[in-house]
């Protein structure tokens, strides 16, 4: 059976939804030219008055905002509420520049821990459910987002942060829990140490996992959930609107509820910006109409998917949006071709390679060299080059097949790459561009 956390909004008529962005995004607009002189000033050399903007079909009228601008802004030139009025800031963990810093008040948090509660409502979540949110807690969005979440709903809440994994499964299994919150790369790390602890899936009282923070593939999906015995659900959400709880998948997962009662999404063509037509695949675009201390106007997440409004069998009406294909800024272009991470971990994982593997890209002689470094499992592992040679010469094919150009792989040694509790870093890209 299908849950919600609050029916009357998660199901509303289209109607209803398209009116209730219409009227919030016309007193958005007032509220950020009022007090928001930075973003004004982006209207006015547009040429934007708050009045041209009467419904949602004008969004397309209002500048963009971009991470430039918040870091140009930083810190508190895109806040539209007074510092007295604000109780917390949360932060990206950004490694270039300056970090982004988000604002919020109460209501902010409020609104934000109801849009997590329905996504671990989604998830099969309810008052009876003990949750293990293991999300980085602090200045992340991961972990205050899914602990107040969790709290509205009403389950026993372990909040054990990242790291320490043995503490981390000595809870699940003494505290009995059923929903684990964490990157989908530390997950997989949980099942790992699990199974090499002797535990089955069988003996592990997890039910549901919520997952996000980090691109990550259907198998890797498949093999978390065959690896913890348990349904793994996706979630997404941008620090600079709230953190996560933007949307989040439901039992069907065919993609992810956006949120429509606080963000209108749209998808434009990442170079021209160019609205682009519902289906299409483009550059994903959130205007935040509710949130009042950081509200962002039409802001370029870079994060490229396709928008969809097809009737979902869980009864929700808000559109929903495929999991990210991968980003505009962190797509890599070697030698003329774009490739996304989530490409190569498809091919590692089709091939029964567990999902730890770095990826190195060099420029040598003025040729870009793509190194992909992939962990055997125990079983795989052998001191026989001619089988490892062997092996690296089907990844490489199948890479080839995938992408269209070459790369090299190296196959390395059980746990010889350094495991994260976070954010995975997969990619180390050695060029001087």
């Amino acid at each position: 059976m299908e849950r919600y956390y609050q029916p009357e909004i998660e199901c509303a008529p289209r109607e209803q939804i398209k009116a209730l962005q219409d009227e919030r995004l016309v007193k958005q607009v007032k509220h950020v030219w009022d007090k928001v002189p930075y973003y004004r000033k982006k209207m006015e050399e547009k040429g934007v008055m708050p009045e041209d903007i009467r419904s949602s079909d004008d969004l397309y009228k209002l500048p963009f905002l971009s991470k430039a601008d918040l870091r140009e802004a930083y810190p508190y030139g895109l806040m539209g509420k007074p510092l007295k009025d604000c109780v917390r800031i949360q932060s990206t963990s950004g490694t270039t520049g300056k970090r982004v810093v988000a604002f919020y008040t109460q209501h902010d948090l409020d609104l934000w821990e109801d849009c997590c509660a329905r996504a671990i409502m989604a998830a099969g979540g309810t008052n009876e459910d003990v949750c293990q949110v293991s999300y980085g807690y602090g200045l992340f969005t991961g972990g205050p987002g899914l602990n107040g979440g969790s709290h509205k709903v009403g389950c026993l809440t372990i909040p054990t942060s990242s790291g320490n994994t043995e503490r981390q499964i000595m809870f699940i299994q003494d505290l009995s829990a059923t929903i684990l919150c964490c990157t989908p790369s530390y997950a997989a790390y949980i099942g790992e140490t699990m199974k090499e602890m002797g535990l089955t899936p069988e003996e592990i009282p997890l039910k549901a996992g919520i997952f996000g923070a980090e691109a990550w593939s259907q198998e890797m999906r498949r093999d978390i959930e065959n690896t913890l015995g348990i349904k793994a659900y996706d979630i997404y959400g941008l620090t600079e609107l709230s953190g996560p709880g933007v949307s989040f998948e439901c039992s069907a997962q065919t993609g992810m509820h956006i949120n429509e009662d606080h963000f209108i999404a749209e998808i434009i063509d990442p170079e021209t910006g160019e609205v682009l037509p519902e289906g299409s695949q483009g550059e994903l675009v959130f205007t935040s109409i509710t949130k009042e201390a950081f509200p962002l106007l039409r802001y370029r997440t870079r994060d490229i998917c396709t928008l969809t409004r097809e009737p979902c069998p869980c009864g929700r009406t808000h559109v929903k949006m495929t999991k990210p294909q991968g980003r505009t800024d962190d797509m890599l272009i070697i030698r003329g071709v774009n490739v996304f991470p989530s490409q190569i971990e498809t091919v590692l994982l089709n091939h029964g390679y567990p999902a730890n593997y770095q990826i190195i890209v060099d420029r040598v002689k003025n040729t870009d060299t793509l190194d992909v470094q992939v962990e055997m499992t125990p079983e795989m592992f052998t001191d026989n080059l001619g089988d490892i040679s062997e092996r690296q010469k089907e990844l490489m094919e199948g890479l080839r097949s995938m992408l269209g150009l070459t790369a090299k792989v190296t196959l390395v040694a059980t746990k010889s790459i350094v495991r994260s509790e976070g954010k995975a870093v997969r990619v180390i890209d050695k060029r001087k561009i």
